[in-house]
């Protein structure tokens, strides 16, 4: 395992409602003075070296965060394993010789070592939730474009959010009251969807943990289906209609995530050639061979679900579904990156925010439980942890 740090710092900190905590930064944010090296060489080698801190950093600084070092993230973040075949993998103390999920894997390994009080990170298709759920730590995917992403590598940008991992719920809540802009929707949760149809994918062991965690928050919980009985989730894209309408959905997710990495970072790979590990070399691979067909059936299915979101989620109700499938993998194995991504999907298709808290464990290894709202409810996500 490897420290999850890639440099440290000596910073004296600020006064201020953050004054005390220390601050892991995923090395995607810029911070003046320190190249910013999106977990490639190349990419580190081909970018100048910044010259003032990236906007959700310098807000946690001004707020009296102290800055203790830059860490590991997975290869421009795009995976959600936590591995990075140039810097190694980070420690993740909850479930030793596992890893610690990506792609915000050093803050989270930071956090969970007890080495940073605050791990910012970035979520686009799960790389908060996802390592929050594997470290057994408190994590938020905010609403899309409540947190200010200007000074971070972007990976695809109608997908990517800014948040911040912690080991406790009282943290978070501090450190995403710097963060987050804009109006808040209003009222409680008072009511949770733990949909029958989402809910069947989850193996046993993992079901019987998570739900019971989301029955102890005392709310009324409802299991209708997320997605109506006999609709067609395939937005009429042809050889879609035999996958269940949650695949479809990721299939959506996945296809769009795909596209827009490439038209983010194609340029610049086709230019420098970058070495990149197996998983994300293959990944970006894909993302090349798409066709703007493949992209307008996406977006027509990416629409319908952005509406059940609304439909399903009113005020004061959240969707209750697992972070994860499962405990954290072992390091080597190769994980059901589909089946994460199903349950990670659904927030990032809407623009949603999403909560990952701890909820117990499943053969001593953390899992968490996933809550999401509809745009705008990320105070009361916070307040519900």
């Amino acid at each position: 395992m490897t420290d999850p740090f890639i440099s440290t710092f000596e910073d004296a900190g600020h006064e201020g409602p953050l004054a005390g905590l220390r601050l892991a930064v995923k090395d995607l944010f810029d911070l003046a003075g320190v190249p910013t090296g999106a977990g490639n060489p190349r990419w580190r080698e081909t970018h100048g070296t910044p010259g003032e801190d990236a906007v959700a950093v310098a807000l946690l600084r001004a707020a009296g965060a102290r800055v203790v070092g830059k860490t590991i993230t997975d290869e421009l973040a795009w995976s959600l394993n936590g591995t990075n075949a140039h810097y190694g993998t980070p420690e993740n103390p909850a479930a030793p010789g596992r890893v610690p999920g990506g792609s915000s894997s050093g803050s989270a390994s930071a956090v969970a070592l007890g080495l940073a009080d605050i791990g910012l990170g970035t979520d686009t298709g799960g790389s908060i939730r996802v390592p929050a759920s594997y470290c057994g730590l408190f994590g938020l995917r905010p609403t899309h474009g409540r947190v200010s992403l200007e000074g971070a590598v972007p990976l695809a940008p109608s997908f990517d959010t800014a948040g911040v991992l912690t080991r406790d719920a009282a943290t978070l809540r501090l450190a995403m009251g710097v963060l987050l802009e804009g109006v808040a929707e209003a009222g409680p949760i008072t009511r949770l969807l733990a949909p029958q149809d989402i809910w069947a994918e989850i193996p046993e062991a993992t079901r019987a943990v998570v739900m019971a965690k989301a029955e102890s928050l005392g709310l009324p919980i409802d299991r209708e289906p997320f997605f109506p009985e006999g609709a067609d989730p395939s937005g009429g894209a042809p050889g879609r209609l035999d996958a269940t309408p949650l695949e479809t959905a990721r299939v959506a997710y996945a296809t769009l995530q795909a596209w827009e990495a490439w038209q983010t970072h194609g340029g610049w790979i086709e230019a420098n050639a970058p070495e990149f590990g197996p998983g994300v070399a293959a990944r970006f691979a894909n993302a090349a061979k798409l066709v703007s067909a493949d992209i307008e059936a996406a977006q027509r299915i990416r629409s319908g679900v952005t509406a059940l979101v609304r439909e399903r989620l009113p005020e004061g109700t959240a969707l209750a579904i697992p972070a994860a499938p499962g405990p954290a993998f072992t390091i080597g194995d190769q994980p059901n990156r589909e089946a994460i991504v199903r349950l990670t999907c659904i927030a990032g298709l809407s623009g949603a925010p999403g909560l990952a808290v701890p909820a117990g464990t499943v053969d001593g290894l953390p899992v968490g439980l996933q809550l999401v709202a509809a745009q705008g409810g990320d105070e009361r996500l916070l307040e519900l942890a």
